[in-house]
């Protein structure tokens, strides 16, 4: 008989575990994870002085670079658009300073834009945390639509590989091997 109770109590737990495990919340907290070590690596490894850097400096023949943001601009376009998409999970206030979806144009040195976008991927964590089977699909106000939380959960965790790609492509046109992509780093 205690066995039996045992064995269904470790049953139990291990069932409730694992769901805990696969949830859709935990499975969007892994993407996030994912997603911000991988950014902010590539951002950090942008030296100071090319945090400016835009690809129609070099001039390539036939290129169509005109007009693009440079790289810290995309680190601060993609930081204010994960603020303006997480608040709208959250119904938190985006922070003061943002009137674009370029960002805050005080924001200059590297330190202070890396710590943006830490600051919206912690916004990010945030609005995950509040995902659940039961809201996911509540429609919520963004940009003139209303869309289902969840979209906007996938939309932010888009936007920023998007936005990765490009940081890499920069880094790559600098001459520096993407943090990821160095040899000996575990995949």
């Amino acid at each position: 008989m205690k066995l039996k109770a045992i064995l269904f109590s470790f049953g139990l737990l291990t069932s409730v575990y694992c769901r805990s495990q696969t949830s859709m919340t935990a499975g969007a907290e892994r993407l996030l994870n994912y997603i911000e070590q991988h950014i902010t690596e590539v951002a950090e490894a942008m030296p100071e002085n090319r945090f400016d850097f835009i690809p129609d400096s070099l001039h390539i023949p036939g290129s169509q670079f005109e007009n693009v943001r440079s790289f810290a601009g995309q680190i601060k376009h993609l930081a204010t658009d994960n603020f303006l998409i997480w608040s709208a999970i959250t119904g938190d206030e985006v922070p003061p300073g943002i009137e674009d979806v370029n960002g805050p144009a005080g924001l200059r040195t590297k330190a202070s834009i890396i710590a943006y976008l830490k600051q919206s991927f912690a916004a990010g964590h945030k609005a995950i945390a509040t995902l659940t089977t039961n809201n996911a699909m509540d429609m919520i106000p963004f940009r003139g639509n209303q869309l289902p939380r969840v979209d906007l959960a996938f939309y932010a965790l888009t936007h920023a590989n998007e936005h990765y790609g490009q940081m890499v492509i920069y880094l790559r046109m600098c001459g520096i091997i993407p943090p990821a992509s160095r040899p000996g780093r575990p995949q």
